[in-house]
């Protein structure tokens, strides 16, 4: 299932104890995946990110700050006319009623080559990046150069479906546990499949991006494909985070292909 690169208006998350904000790749869920935008073909994305509660307390249980949902939109484009190296990149813009919005415009852009390509039976790999904001001002409580980069490989495996496995390293600056202890780096796991013994629309996927912070979740979701250009996803993201009180999100995300 391709649910390509975000650009103008898209995936920003306002979470932990300060807020995120999370430029897209082509991904399953919540994390990139290998796929990439074909080339001169472009993607319109429209993500809703809706909390599901407030930060509380940990000793009362009573709300001590509200977050903002996010409301997301993005472009992305396929770049190379190559079968076996491909590039897509994007922007993003959100919008969360934040200081974030302030900056909201985030870049990202991946390279990668499909399954097969290398060799007999080679995995489809990925290098990327994403979370490049405009405001990287250190004097600023709202920056918004998270820079995190990633590799992936990802394999089809008969009727499982589709396995992926990689690593990411972000801004160590911005990209921090709970006691404020730098925690930058992680894995990236998902398993995907098209759920063709019900219908060759329906895909679901599982992933999981490691790290006690901003951008560490546990993500699961199913999508439709209405048609062969427009796809719904709705999916469900639990922070891994302890600090944020367990402001999981609940998820929308339209996909629209151009041409």
């Amino acid at each position: 299932m391709k649910m390509t690169l975000k650009a103008v208006l898209a995936m920003a998350i306002t979470l932990a104890t300060s807020s995120a904000v999370f430029a897209t790749p082509s991904t399953q869920i919540w994390i990139p995946s290998t796929d990439v935008q074909a080339y001169k073909t472009l993607h319109i994305g429209i993500d809703n990110y809706t909390r599901t509660r407030d930060i509380k307390d940990p000793v009362s249980g009573a709300a001590t700050e509200v977050r903002n949902n996010v409301y997301d939109l993005g472009v992305t484009a396929g770049v190379l006319p190559f079968e076996k190296l491909q590039m897509e990149i994007g922007a993003d813009y959100l919008t969360s009623g934040d200081a974030y919005d302030d900056h909201p415009i985030q870049f990202n852009a991946k390279l990668g080559t499909p399954e097969n390509s290398l060799f007999s039976n080679s995995p489809a790999l990925a290098f990327g990046g994403f979370g490049f904001g405009t405001n990287s001002s250190k004097s600023s409580n709202a920056r918004t150069d998270y820079n995190i980069v990633y590799g992936l490989a990802a394999k089809n495996v008969a009727k499982l479906g589709r396995l992926s496995a990689g690593y990411y390293v972000g801004n160590s600056a911005l990209l921090n546990d709970e006691n404020g202890s730098n925690d930058n780096k992680g894995v990236l796991l998902s398993w995907d499949r098209t759920l063709s013994e019900i219908s060759d629309k329906l895909w679901a996927a599982v992933d999981y991006m490691g790290g006690d912070n901003s951008f560490g979740a546990l993500s699961f979701g199913v999508s439709y494909a209405f048609t062969d250009k427009i796809s719904l996803i709705v999916g469900y993201d639990v922070f891994n985070k302890k600090a944020t009180g367990g402001q999981n999100t609940f998820n929308t995300q339209i996909d629209i292909n151009f041409p």
